[in-house]
């Protein structure tokens, strides 16, 4: 759990992560964009709302609640495997740029 979410869960929270759900049809969609290519490592996503059987249940912030807040442009639905996969987008830092002599 971060640092951000110690105090623990709001009506106002739980009311944005309802809204974020439902916006995105329970499907995850953090795997579907791309955020979980985004840091190495394997895990089984659920992909899409299944009748009667895993759906997208948590609410992932893409950049990182410290940076963004609570807006949902920058939230989206996520299933529990890839919102623990990704962790905390802003502790994955960008491999350093090296230089490509060859053409």
């Amino acid at each position: 759990m971060s640092s951000a979410w110690r105090g623990g869960s709001t009506s106002a929270w739980r009311r944005l992560r309802a809204h974020v759900l439902a916006r995105d049809g329970y499907r995850c969609r953090a795997h579907a964009d791309g955020w979980c290519d985004r840091v190495p490592g394997q895990h089984t996503c659920t992909r899409l709302a299944l009748p009667g059987g895993p759906n997208a249940g948590h609410a992932h912030h893409t950049h990182g609640r410290t940076v963004t807040g609570d807006d949902p442009q920058h939230i989206v639905a996520a299933c529990r495997a890839c919102n623990l996969h990704i962790g905390d987008p802003t502790a994955h830092a960008d491999p350093p740029n090296r230089a490509v002599s060859r053409w």
